[in-house]
């Protein structure tokens, strides 16, 4: 089977090869997406809102695809014009379990299956998850900011708190949620969770306690956005969800800030109705240097790369080699988003 290998910044195409390497009865062709990080970053931004005809038609791929079967990338854009070159095409396999960047109505109209991978990413999520509580709840990263510009800051409006003992909430709990949890372990916390599509066994699993979305709020010490970005989760989380934390309480968001009403936890924050938060996303990345954002002292802010390690990168290319082999060895891949609609289901 033919294989074009799409790198980007994030994921080399070097790392899928590597992943087939033992793989006798696969040709891995590869191509390099376009782009600096930045920019390559910035237009997975605009495909997560708008999709891949947001973005520049890929034109190396579009020349690199022609006798390909299956086409595997990252963040790289597949629209039609893609898939139109590449008349052979059976599946698109994404390295990543968002699909904002592949036309799926199209690739289900040309019969190409359109895979996601899950889980790639959710250990080192869940770990920045806990470096944030840590360093809000200690003023980590506020006192190395003060000794770097000369001083010696010891006053952050209080003694720090312990993680420890503390009662943690988990809006959502996928594979991130679940990675976290495990890790709280170690810390002896009192484990809520809101996510309306998880059993009450895999709870108990993890000795946590099912709570709905406002219970959530008002009881726990550190509240975690876990939850995918859907239609049904954009913007969940509003200022009637904040106005409910307790004054000494963090939040904590991982996930996607669309999931969250910035302009409402902006103000919880600026006002001091909650003591802290550590935020990896934001609706505009990089933030503008105007950013209010930036001023805020009860804020600990990392720049979008919860994902970003080198077991994430391994792993998103072993996923991604595990979906070709089945398509190999099958003919079809049990997890495509549309494997009922070309009949695999």
């Amino acid at each position: 089977m033919r294989i074009l290998a799409v790198g980007d910044h994030f994921i080399p195409a070097s790392a899928y090869v590597e992943a087939l390497a033992e793989d006798v009865n696969v040709d891995v062709r590869t191509v390099e997406w376009s782009g600096d990080k930045a920019q390559q970053h910035a237009a997975q931004q605009l495909m997560e809102r708008h999709g891949p005809d947001a973005v520049a038609v890929p034109t190396e791929v579009v020349e690199a695809v022609a006798d390909a079967e299956a086409l595997v990338l990252h963040f790289a854009p597949v629209p039609v014009a893609v898939l139109d070159a590449g008349p052979k095409l059976r599946a698109i396999v994404v390295a990543r379990s968002g699909l904002q960047n592949v036309d799926i109505a199209a690739a289900t109209a040309r019969g190409v299956a359109v895979v996601p991978v899950h889980g790639r990413n959710a250990t080192a999520v869940a770990e920045l998850a806990i470096g944030l509580m840590l360093s809000e709840a200690r003023a980590i990263a506020r006192a190395d900011a003060s000794v770097k510009s000369g001083g010696w800051r010891k006053d952050f409006g209080g003694p720090g708190r312990e993680v420890g003992g503390s009662t943690v909430g988990l809006v959502g709990f996928g594979h991130v949620g679940r990675a976290l949890a495990r890790r709280l372990r170690g810390f002896d916390v009192r484990l809520l969770v809101s996510d309306p599509y998880v059993e009450a066994r895999v709870l108990d699993e993890y000795g946590a306690v099912a709570v709905d979305l406002d219970t959530l709020f008002r009881e726990s010490d550190f509240v975690h956005v876990l939850a995918r970005l859907t239609p049904e989760t954009e913007r969940l989380i509003r200022a009637e969800h904040f106005a409910l934390m307790k004054p000494t309480a963090y939040f904590i968001n991982t996930a996607r800030s669309r999931v969250v009403d910035y302009d409402a936890l902006y103000q919880a924050l600026a006002e001091g109705r909650i003591a802290g938060a550590g935020l990896d996303v934001f609706d505009e990345e990089p933030l503008p240097v105007d950013s209010p954002w930036r001023r805020l002292d009860n804020v600990t802010i990392t720049t979008h790369f919860g994902g970003d390690t080198t077991t994430t990168v391994s792993r998103s290319a072993e996923l991604v080699a595990q979906a070709v082999r089945e398509l190999v060895q099958t003919g079809r891949i049990s997890s495509a988003v549309n494997a009922r609609d070309l009949g695999w289901s």
